[in-house]
């Protein structure tokens, strides 16, 4: 039988791609979400999984009336993992950390491993996690108090910042990871595949970092606004952006571009460095946000949501349901473009994932 895991704040599923690439079966996905649902639901149609998509408030489950909808008894699963709403920790937004209450839905993982009692734990953070404030206003505090939790619970945590680049991803994207087992912990963090070509030598046989132009071989013209193309390889991007993105050059963003008109810089400072923002065909991306689109290298658009999942690593069979949403126009819950943004990238998740399997399959925990 394959290994067993159950997925909370699933998203689009890249974690869930990842774990299930390296051998687990998914037992259930809960993700609140409707348009991140919908695309989960429609993977395990398109799959003929069994996976349960539970769309829901976490808060709002109980644990132990999922694990015997699943099942399951304590210390049966195998994996418990997700990566929750990250705006609380995040460098960019306010790090309000547990005065927000999604930073409290971090702690949710843990409420539900107090009554699973899984063989191993994987979580997914930003890196503003490991300096938040806690309710003390100690730097720090609140990931110092989630490790004390897993190790209050009999687990032990082992923590790793990760570039997604270091291991094929054809964008620069650093998260906080932590993977828990019981004692002893033999999880090792896997070794990095790629680096920048400058870094790599006979010492260090390492791949090159996958650019943008080698994710996105092979792509044809997108689609125009209004296109039903299940792909979502659609081309949404309104005049006026394709008028402030003309003339600022590959791999560069409009702030910088001094000699372009001022009503075209409008509201823009030297600090914008996402915003108007081309991609390189040279390297790999800037992380995927969820607060602007990244342009073409070439032409004057957005990168289309299916560009978004090539640079993300989804393969290109997966499908996303829900609205492409323009820089100008509001989607309430979360677009396509957005629902990558948020989403680990499937082949890094895959990596780690294996390294958990290695455990589980040596200690047969």
């Amino acid at each position: 039988m394959k290994f067993r895991a159950l997925s909370l704040f699933s998203g689009a599923g890249g974690m869930d791609i990842g774990i299930k690439n390296a051998g687990f079966h998914l037992l259930a996905c809960v993700e609140i979400d409707p348009y991140a649902a919908q695309t989960l639901r429609s993977a395990v149609h398109r799959e003929h999984r069994t996976t349960k998509i539970i769309e829901a408030d976490i808060r709002e489950i109980e644990p132990e009336s999922l694990m015997g909808d699943l099942g399951l008894i304590p210390n049966e699963l195998d994996l418990l993992f997700g990566g929750p709403p990250c705006q609380s920790f995040s460098q960019i937004g306010k790090q309000k950390g547990l005065e927000d209450e999604r930073g409290l839905l971090l702690f949710e993982i843990l409420r539900f491993a107090k009554i699973f009692q899984p063989k191993a734990i994987l979580i997914e953070q930003v890196k503003g996690l490991l300096n938040a404030r806690d309710s003390h206003d100690k730097k720090g505090g609140i990931f110092q108090r989630l490790l004390s939790d897993l190790e209050a619970l009999n687990y032990v945590p082992k923590w790793q910042v990760i570039n997604a680049a270091d291991y094929g991803v054809a964008q620069y994207r650093e998260r906080v990871f932590i993977v828990a087992t019981r004692k002893p912990n033999g999880f090792i963090f896997p070794t990095p595949t790629h680096a920048a070509p400058e870094k790599i030598s006979p010492l260090f046989p390492l791949k090159p970092y996958r650019t943008v132009g080698e994710a996105l071989i092979g792509l044809d013209t997108p689609a125009p606004k209004g296109t039903d193309r299940i792909d979502s390889h659609v081309d949404v991007t309104p005049n006026g952006d394709r008028y402030r993105i003309n003339g600022v050059p590959e791999g560069a963003f409009l702030a910088a571009q001094l000699h372009l008109p001022i009503e075209q810089r409008k509201g823009l400072t030297k600090k914008d460095t996402t915003k108007f923002l081309r991609v390189s065909r040279e390297r790999p991306s800037n992380t995927l946000r969820c607060g602007e689109i990244f342009y073409h290298a070439l032409e004057n658009r957005y990168l289309t949501p299916r560009e978004y999942m090539r640079i993300h690593g989804y393969p290109d069979e997966y499908l996303f349901v829900g609205p492409i949403r323009g820089r100008s126009g509001r989607v309430r819950k979360l677009d396509q473009h957005r629902q990558v943004a948020n989403s680990v990238p499937p082949p890094l998740a895959n990596v780690i994932a294996d390294q958990i399997i290695e455990v589980l399959d040596v200690k047969n925990l």
